[in-house]
């Protein structure tokens, strides 16, 4: 099925190839009982994310008595969108999108620090329109910042692809559906991939297009996330976060 993706040379909502959907709004510490907490606005995306942890693993099997676990737990909301309705809990989506986030934070996460213990992870999808699964990684990352979790470097995440025969940043969802590829990724702010997905074809020149739009795109995404910690903590932001150098 061909649906016209461009007009007049500009995406049909009125962005150039490299832009991020707007609005664009991050906030941290919106959940008074989560120990670190998250909501972010991300075009018609509406994110929220909880942290728990680090705590006593539960059941015990879970422990590990060298470093402690992540468990992410992605869920989309049953009023999410007009095609998203349905029963709220696991599926074969929310699953797949639990695990890739796991497997992203587990890169940076200082597990080492908390042997037998279980950080938990929870993001709600409030409201979609394609690309939740970056949305959700970027604002769990944002949540595990907020919860004092020592980490190596903070991660964000976006999704390039191609669609109308271009390459773009940023897929909405008609982009997503009716687009040749979407690449969702995620970097840590020194640049290193921890997240890499595809569906559909690039070429190898399109590919690296689309890894180098990515890279702009977090690096917004990461002014971002700086942003929201500077307007919500007034103390310095490596003795909120405990960064490590």
């Amino acid at each position: 099925m061909d649906v016209e993706l461009f007009k007049d040379g500009k995406r049909l909502d009125g962005r150039d190839v490299e832009d991020l959907r707007k609005p664009l709004k991050l906030e941290v510490g919106v959940l008074q009982k989560a120990n670190g907490s998250a909501y972010m606005e991300w075009g018609k995306n509406k994110i929220l994310a909880g942290v728990f942890g680090p705590k006593e693993a539960i059941p015990k099997h879970l422990a590990n008595p060298e470093r402690g676990v992540i468990r992410c737990i992605y869920t989309m909301s049953t009023f999410a969108g007009l095609e998203d309705h349905g029963r709220m809990g696991p599926n074969r989506r929310s699953i797949e999108i639990s695990k890739v986030m796991r497997e992203a934070l587990e890169n940076v996460v200082m597990l080492e620090k908390f042997p037998s213990t279980i950080i938990e992870v929870y993001v709600i999808v409030l409201q979609s329109e394609g690309g939740t699964r970056v949305s959700s990684l970027t604002a769990a990352a944002a949540a595990l910042m907020d919860a004092g979790i020592p980490m190596k470097e903070p991660i964000a995440a976006v999704a390039a692809g191609k669609a109308g025969g271009k390459v773009i940043l940023d897929l909405n969802k008609d982009e997503d559906n009716y687009g040749e590829a979407d690449v969702p990724m995620a970097f840590t702010k020194s640049g290193d991939i921890v997240l890499f997905q595809m569906d559909g074809k690039l070429s190898k020149e399109e590919l690296e297009t689309a890894i180098d739009y990515g890279w702009k795109g977090t690096e917004k995404l990461f002014e971002l996330q700086r942003k929201a910690f500077e307007e919500e903590y007034s103390e310095p932001l490596d003795k909120k976060l405990r960064m490590v150098e």
